[in-house]
């Protein structure tokens, strides 16, 4: 194939102007490919991490409502249960309004036992353990404001009020934490003790969670055991559902309407569009040099080598405006990466989708050439020399 490289040069430059745009066009499909690849990844990122053996506990109603502490010495005692912990969505910001932290306040250390996959320093899990006034700062959040241990940091709620009436909670940073598993570290973790003792005496949230997390000891018994803990609370006044860790992340993206089958449904009219417009190039191109394929059968190239000189053409074609688009796609979301880090952290091209629009290059390219490829197998030299 190498060996044909300068007559597919030479092909592709006989209409500059055509080809100029026909890359183009294939260009920017690929280059909208790519920057929806990287949404659909940054909604899925969490999906993907959750936990096979963790179940997640909310209010039947909405996940808005809290649960009863009380519910806690309760799910731990169901079969299959190894350990349960709890959260609740603080609400918090840093600085300014636009600075949005999730921070949630968390019991220490059954936070830290059911999401195992989190790495905390002995060091840092101390000092964070012995101060109720201390966070532990997800790694992201540390690289992004550049704090350091023993800074204190002031947050402010828009949802929580102190019992002085105050919204800004004064945080000293105890340590760090890392992840495995691309689990985003994008959280600050403050003592639950603390916040609720903040709070005024009447608030309404003492004695109440966001949700629970229970660790189970096989993902198979999941169904079983969600089913379990729900008959537990039914009929009370605060009715739970639960489902795995990754149907309640699912749940949550979905919000924002079906992600995968948006990018899915944009990506294949893009596709479909740039097919016939190859398509199309490619059969003009043949029609145009019929008489230079009679000439080169006359020659002596066979009809599986003229066969491969059109395909080769609109292989060359999309290959080229391909990699330019995936290429500047990744230009482009790596730059406006940083400043969507803090709502859609998973902002990013991973390499299978890379792999995967490779291959849909090569497959759009073969597609859209292989009409005009037989068109000019077929063509008889005679027939070729006549249109001459």
């Amino acid at each position: 194939m190498l060996k044909f490289l300068p007559l597919l040069w030479a092909s592709l430059r006989r209409h500059k102007l055509r080809t100029a745009f026909t890359l183009a066009s294939v260009l920017v499909a690929f280059l909208l490919y790519g920057v929806l690849a990287a949404v659909k990844n940054g909604f899925s990122m969490g999906v993907e991490a959750a936990g096979a053996d963790r179940l997640m506990s909310t209010h039947k109603a909405s996940f808005i409502l809290s649960l009863p502490q009380s519910y806690w010495s309760r799910m731990r005692a169901v079969p299959g249960v190894k350990d349960v912990t709890h959260a609740t969505w603080f609400g918090g910001t840093y600085q300014d309004d636009s600075n949005v932290v999730q921070m949630f306040p968390v019991d220490t250390e059954s936070y830290l036992a059911v999401y195992s996959d989190y790495v905390v320093s002995a060091e840092d899990k101390a000092r964070w353990v012995a101060d109720r006034g201390s966070a532990l700062i997800g790694r992201a959040y540390a690289d992004r404001f550049k704090w350091k241990v023993g800074d204190r940091v002031p947050l402010k709620s828009n949802i929580y009020r102190k019992a002085d009436g105050g919204a800004t909670w004064e945080i000293a940073i105890a340590g760090f934490f890392d992840a495995k598993g691309g689990v985003d570290t994008q959280q600050i973790l403050i003592h639950y003790d603390y916040f609720e003792q903040s709070l005024a005496a009447n608030d309404d949230a003492r004695g109440k969670v966001g949700w629970y997390i229970a660790k189970i000891n096989s993902p198979d018994q999941s169904t079983a055991i969600s089913a379990a803990i729900d008959a537990l609370f039914a009929n009370s006044p605060a009715e739970t559902k639960t489902t795995t860790e990754k149907a309640f992340v699912q749940a949550f993206a979905n919000q924002a309407g079906n992600i995968g089958a948006i990018v899915v449904a944009v990506a294949s009219a893009v596709f479909f569009t740039m097919l016939l417009v190859t398509a199309n190039t490619m059969a003009q191109s043949v029609r145009e040099r019929s008489s230079e394929i009679g000439v080169l059968k006359t020659l002596g190239y066979s009809d599986g080598a003229v066969l491969w000189l059109v395909l080769g053409e609109s292989l060359l074609i999309t290959a080229i405006g391909g990699l330019a688009g995936l290429a500047l796609s990744a230009l482009i979301v790596k730059g406006i990466g940083t400043s969507l880090a803090q709502y859609m952290p998973g902002f990013s091209i991973n390499t299978s989708a890379l792999v995967l629009g490779l291959l849909l290059a090569v497959a759009l390219g073969i597609v859209s050439g292989a009409m005009p490829a037989v068109s000019a197998l077929r063509l008889r030299i005679v027939d070729a020399l006549r249109r001459e």
